[in-house]
């Protein structure tokens, strides 16, 4: 399962039925779970924590120190969790002292040639297209969909359950449940078939359309349109997520 040709520093742990294939460099402070395929020409650097069931593809790099000249080698992490799949040149560097730690959940695709910089914080369940760039802090939601070729400005959210059309970039954040599209970026509409593939009821749907409908195009300020949403909807878990999200927004979200 473990290749001779591989290079393990005698302070990695690695877990049961972890494959390890030729040209792997594993440095030392490196945590590797159970049930892992890594590739060759892989790199896991120092500081990496990886969970259970993922598999890494040919020249991802994981673990490498961030990319920011405030970074003085203090002791952070890159941590990954269980049954993602992080494809070709992928680079996920650890984290710097504003958070400690850089953070992949769990069940992720990440394609070919994505960065997660430094602090980074993403959820569950989500898609990366190929070559999304994300700079540092930013954080993605459960169950987000980005396509290929996104820019996403240092300290963004994505909510959930979004959909970011290719070739976007911004700089606000993106609430949860829509799609963002166009460029300049804006709000393209709710996520309707995203929504219905994972199990959405038409009430919910409907009543997450509504909130929207306020939000965006009512003419309304977005302190007055927050407030109409409350009054006007009933307060689920979903028009709450909403309110919440767009209300501690502190870059402000797309128009």
């Amino acid at each position: 399962m473990i290749s001779p040709l591989a290079y393990i520093h005698p302070e990695a742990k690695i877990g049961e039925n972890t494959e390890i294939a030729p040209f792997v460099y594993i440095d030392k402070n490196v945590i590797i779970g159970d049930n892992n395929k890594i590739m060759a020409n892989a790199n896991i650097l120092y500081g990496s924590r990886i969970g259970n069931g993922n598999t890494i593809f040919p020249g991802a790099v994981i673990g490498a120190i961030p990319q920011d000249l405030k970074f003085k080698g203090e002791e952070t992490t890159a941590e990954i969790g269980n049954n993602n799949l992080i494809r070709e040149n992928v680079t996920i560097n650890r984290g710097t002292a504003a958070k400690g730690k850089t953070v992949v959940g769990s069940g992720n695709l990440l394609m070919e040639g994505v960065h997660v910089a430094h602090d980074a914080l993403i959820g569950n369940g989500c898609i990366i297209g190929n070559s999304t760039k994300m700079a540092g802090e930013i954080i993605i939601d459960d169950n987000a969909i980005i396509s290929g070729a996104v820019l996403m400005h240092q300290f963004c959210r994505i909510g959930s359950y979004v959909m970011v059309q290719g070739g976007c970039r911004f700089s606000k954040d993106i609430p949860p449940y829509i799609i963002a599209g166009r460029d300049p970026i804006t709000y393209s509409g709710i996520n309707i078939i995203g929504l219905r593939r994972r199990g959405f009821s038409n009430e919910s749907i409907e009543n997450i359309h509504n909130a929207y409908r306020i939000i965006y195009q009512s003419g309304l300020n977005i302190t007055d349109a927050l407030k109409k949403v409350e009054t006007d909807i009933s307060m689920t878990p979903e028009i709450e997520y909403i309110v919440n999200f767009i209300r501690n927004s502190e870059r402000g979200i797309i128009k």
